[in-house]
């Protein structure tokens, strides 16, 4: 994602920091074509996956351009780490709607999920048609390292803006970063956990709470490559990859068991060798990491396959955002509620770090691999002026040459 997206009207320099217990400042009109933009460039050069990806969100959205409360960036975030789908996919998808409700979700999760989409179809074609990616290997031994570092600073941001100096949401996120990094996996217990706990200590129920959250509610709450394709083969495509897009918690990487459990070991529609290059094209390529589904689905089924694969891992994350979206907003002013949220954004903001300690395990490899790390750190945090698209490409002509030269 670019460090600044400068073809906006609005200035891109932070605001000043506001004293203690100061108002929050004002928010910064914007029209839909402006969002609409900068969604788009955020599909086209966001690096990093979903973690990265809200950082993003964060830093242009709430702190630079002050479009989006920090208020609705939490209850996004939270609402994105709740319901089953890609969390940055999930998140752009309700600011979307925060602006302009149901066509403003549609509008933006188009804006967003394109140009990636785009990117892997071209990738899928060369893939076919020329059968392999090896030189992919060398690119991403240096873009890995580099994504770890973007990856690291926006967790750091992100700690900053959920937890500030609440002892309790620092406890429950250690918890959750603790069991990310240890299970190498998200678990959405933890989250609700977390929730629950904040809003037991914070604001106990009170005698006739509950009945007054369930009042809240609506009422219908409490009632290829093997050639052309058949019509059955898509079908199953779209009905295999709608369930991953509705069963799967956590970031988009936290797609990624789910799709080799049912890819390779049960449908065997991939072999190891071919979902493992679909998981890099989903790295090396900007946007939600779950789009390495049209890779996936154009290796299967070609053009059709691709298509019917994003269709059907995005429709449920879509609808998992705008239909409870306005409920959402409501019940996020109840203080049980806004207590709950604290504790589940706490939890999530965990999961990412410990997600980033998993991660960078596997991308920083050795002395060179570390090196790229520092390097892009640094430039991130003091040359700030860079963008990432232009640190990550460095960082993979890196990693290619050095591969190159160990042979």
């Amino acid at each position: 994602m670019v460090a600044q997206l400068n073809p906006m009207k609005v200035s891109t320099a932070p605001p000043p920091p506001a004293a203690e217990g100061a108002a929050a400042p004002a928010l910064v009109p914007c029209s839909m074509r402006e969002l609409l933009l900068y969604f788009l460039r955020l599909g086209t050069f966001g690096f990093g996956g979903p973690i990265a990806l809200a950082g993003y969100m964060q830093r242009d959205l709430v702190e630079r351009r002050r479009w989006i409360s920090k208020q609705d960036y939490v209850e996004g975030l939270a609402l994105a780490q709740l319901a089953p789908g890609p969390l940055a996919a999930q998140l752009a998808i309700y600011l979307g709607w925060v602006r302009a409700r149901i066509a403003g979700a549609t509008l933006v999760s188009l804006a967003f999920i394109s140009p990636s989409l785009a990117m892997v179809l071209a990738i899928s074609a060369l893939y076919v048609r020329y059968g392999g990616l090896s030189w992919m290997q060398g690119v991403f031994y240096g873009i890995g390292a580099a994504v770890i570092a973007i990856i690291a600073r926006s967790a750091v941001k992100l700690v900053h803006l959920t937890l500030e100096r609440d002892k309790l949401l620092w406890s429950v996120f250690a918890v959750s970063a603790a069991v990310t990094g240890y299970t190498e996996k998200e678990i959405l217990w933890i989250f609700l956990a977390g929730g629950l706990l904040v809003m037991l200590v914070r604001t106990p129920l009170r005698a006739g709470a509950p009945g007054a959250m369930l009042a809240a509610l609506p009422h219908w709450v409490l009632g290829g490559l093997g050639g052309p394709a058949s019509a059955p083969l898509v079908f199953k495509i779209f009905w295999f990859f709608a369930e991953a897009g509705a069963v799967v918690f956590g970031s988009g990487l936290a797609i990624v068991p789910f799709l080799h459990g049912g890819v390779v070991n049960e449908l065997r529609w991939l072999d190891e060798r071919q979902f493992l290059d679909a998981v890099a094209v989903a790295m090396i390529t900007p946007g939600p990491v779950v789009i390495t589904v049209g890779f996936i689905g154009y290796l299967v089924a070609g053009l059709t396959g691709a298509l019917v694969a994003a269709v059907g891992v995005f429709v449920p994350c879509y609808l998992f955002v705008i239909i409870p979206a306005p409920y959402y907003r409501r019940w996020a002013k109840i203080t049980q509620i806004k207590s709950f949220v604290d504790g589940v954004t706490a939890a999530a903001t965990g999961a990412i770090a410990g997600a980033t300690w998993v991660l960078g395990r596997r991308a920083i490899l050795d002395a060179p691999t570390a090196l790229i790390f520092l390097v892009t750190l640094f430039i991130l945090w003091k040359l700030r002026k860079i963008p990432e698209p232009v640190v990550i490409v460095a960082a993979g002509a890196a990693g290619l040459m050095l591969r190159h030269l160990r042979g």
